[in-house]
């Protein structure tokens, strides 16, 4: 353990976010080494630029199989996974969908509906086919495309994670903008906020967690209003509309941060009480769903602790 308890913080914007790693020793270049990884992985996985192994993928939907790196088939794999589970509302092959609707971008709009009827036909992760021997993935259908977009941050997250640990950091904290990582605890732990949402910064409570990951999704983050209707970014994989149910968020405490990207989308999908009914089953995984008539609802609580800040918001127990 460091003799005293002094944090330094360094910031990067990667990602398209700002980037916040914590450490309790004064290490520029362990910072710097942290950062690197984060770009190399970025450039990697990103669907927004013209070239990545994941772009090389997207381009050659409907013509041949792409081979490539380990890391990136593990990880397609593993969303795949996630994606084919029974109603699951994470798709890996969202992509079109999520780039016609440009939420948080320059240009958002309601598409027409034969649009978007026409897009979810490309849009089934069966269609997304891995070969394991050659580390290759094709896309069956032409125009076709996968996006990593809602668990790279969470993979990222881990590996940043495990570099710390082979670099000797006993304590560590990343932040990948909506994915928190932490190695170890400090005195009394780490404190996380939980968002109010359409608050700006304000917060309902705080978490306390120790070696854990925290991940939120939540419906404010990005969004645009058309008509006096808000559309919001978390996209429903069978109607290709913005999933409509109470949560205005939904936080997950997990071991791994992957598992949170996953989670918080499943999640989001079930609603509260079929998502508490389902972590039952996951013991190491919790969720915390916001709701909109301002209720914090957790699956249950043995891996944070939760104090409560904004009393318009009242804590209930798992409804299971």
């Amino acid at each position: 353990m460091p003799d005293d308890n002094r944090v330094y913080s360094y910031s990067a914007v990667l990602m398209g976010s700002p980037i916040l790693l914590k450490l309790f020793s004064h290490d520029e270049a362990l910072a710097s080494r942290v950062f690197r990884l984060i770009k190399q992985y970025e450039d990697v996985l990103t669907v927004n630029r013209a070239h990545s192994q994941v772009m090389d993928i997207n381009h050659a939907a409907g013509q041949h199989p792409v081979a490539v790196s380990r890391p990136v088939f593990e990880l397609i794999r593993c969303a795949k996974a996630a994606s084919l589970l029974q109603d699951s509302a994470f798709n890996l092959a969202i992509g079109p969908l999520v780039k016609r609707w440009k939420i948080g971008f320059r240009g958002d709009s309601v598409p027409p509906a034969d649009e978007i009827a026409s897009l979810l036909a490309v849009t089934h992760p069966g269609d997304v086919v891995l070969d394991d021997a050659n580390s290759s993935v094709f896309l069956t259908r032409p125009g076709m495309e996968i996006d990593l977009g809602a668990i790279a941050k969470g993979y990222i997250a881990d590996r940043v994670r495990d570099y710390l640990r082979k670099a000797g950091a006993e304590l560590g904290l990343i932040n990948l903008g909506g994915n928190i990582q932490t190695l170890g605890s400090p005195d009394g732990g780490w404190s996380v906020g939980l968002k109010k949402p359409f608050a700006g910064d304000e917060l309902i409570g705080t978490m306390t967690v120790e070696n854990m990951s925290v991940v939120t999704s939540g419906t404010y983050e990005r969004y645009f209003e058309q008509n006096g209707k808000r559309y919001h970014h978390i996209l429903n994989p069978r109607t290709g509309y913005p999933l409509d149910n109470e949560l205005d968020s939904v936080t997950v405490v997990s071991k791994d941060s992957i598992d949170g990207d996953i989670w918080t989308t499943l999640m989001y999908g079930m609603g509260v009480e079929k998502g508490c009914a389902a972590l039952r089953a996951r013991p190491d995984i919790e969720a915390i769903f916001v709701t909109k008539t301002k209720e914090v609802v957790f699956s249950s609580a043995h891996h944070f602790r939760f104090t409560l800040l904004d009393s318009s918001y009242r804590v209930t127990g798992s409804t299971v």
